[in-house]
């Protein structure tokens, strides 16, 4: 039996580790509260109207919006999800399904590997392959470039996920006598798919705020593009390129599209979380 010494030691030792977990978690979200005043407070007054609907006016001249960066970003992320979402869940359900050999462990050291990698060098590698091959900056470059940065954590996030589903249910629909790729396609993905929609989002909150990469891909556009073939505006460099400018209104805007941005991220997350809150309640099975 525990002595009664030793287990009021280990009281206070539990006592002493949920205090610094809670300073700790404190200070983070002080942190985070401050951030988001502080940009809420520079970024509220300059959002109007024009910012949502009109092109940024030409250099010097106030006014103007960000119009086309938000459809350009929405575009340059949706050819992202489409590439990164079916390649990095298809790479997950082989990894959970049947990676438990010498390849399996080689995608799964390149993903770990992949999700270190700095975003700038992801878009110099996108560049070199895509840009200079076509000798074109593009829409489609970026999104290949925010791709392989999401690829990585689709294809764990997708791997963990089904890991989690009981092996009582994969046995149950074999002794039914479906084939395994029947089993994993009806019962497998269809039991984990809140958890699979989840890793997804998050990915794309991931890279929704990259800007190195876009740089070297989808570069800038002060026009409306919807060329997948062209140069295109996206947030983040557009939110870059006037906050090194000299222009005060330009400054102005920059903190504008920075809380637009934090805002379509935080939207993203709030739904993943929603989604995965209902996974775990078994409201998606």
């Amino acid at each position: 039996m525990i002595s009664l010494d030793r287990l009021a030691r280990r009281r206070v030792w539990n006592t002493v580790a949920m205090a610094g977990a809670g300073l700790c978690a404190a200070v983070a979200l002080v942190s985070l509260l401050a951030v988001l005043v502080w940009l809420g407070g520079k970024g509220i007054p300059a959002l109007d109207l024009a910012f949502f609907t009109e092109l940024p006016k030409p250099v010097g001249e106030p006014g103007g919006g960000m119009a086309n960066a938000i459809a350009g970003t929405l575009i340059v992320l949706g050819i992202a999800c489409a590439i990164a979402v079916p390649v990095g869940m298809g790479a997950g359900v082989y990894l959970a399904e049947y990676g438990r050999n010498r390849l399996g462990g080689v995608v799964r050291f390149t993903c770990d590997v992949l999700t270190g990698v700095p975003s700038i060098a992801v878009g110099i590698y996108v560049y070199i392959l895509m840009v200079l091959t076509s000798k074109q900056f593009s829409a489609l470059a970026g999104g290949v470039s925010l791709a392989v940065i999401m690829l990585p954590i689709v294809t764990r996030s997708t791997e963990e996920m089904l890991r989690l589903v009981p092996v009582s249910l994969r046995e149950a629909g074999l002794a039914l006598g479906a084939p395994h790729w029947r089993v994993v396609t009806g019962v497998v993905l269809h039991t984990a798919r809140g958890g699979l929609i989840t890793g997804g989002l998050v990915a794309l909150a991931r890279v929704a705020g990259e800007t190195a990469p876009l740089l070297f891909t989808a570069f800038n556009n002060r026009y409306w593009s919807a060329s997948l073939d062209q140069p295109i505006a996206t947030l983040p460099v557009q939110i870059f390129t006037y906050a090194i400018a000299p222009f005060d209104d330009w400054h102005r805007q920059a903190w504008a599209g920075a809380l637009v941005l934090v805002g379509m991220v935080l939207i993203i997350s709030i739904i993943a979380r929603l989604i995965g809150r209902q996974a775990g309640t078994g409201a998606w099975r």
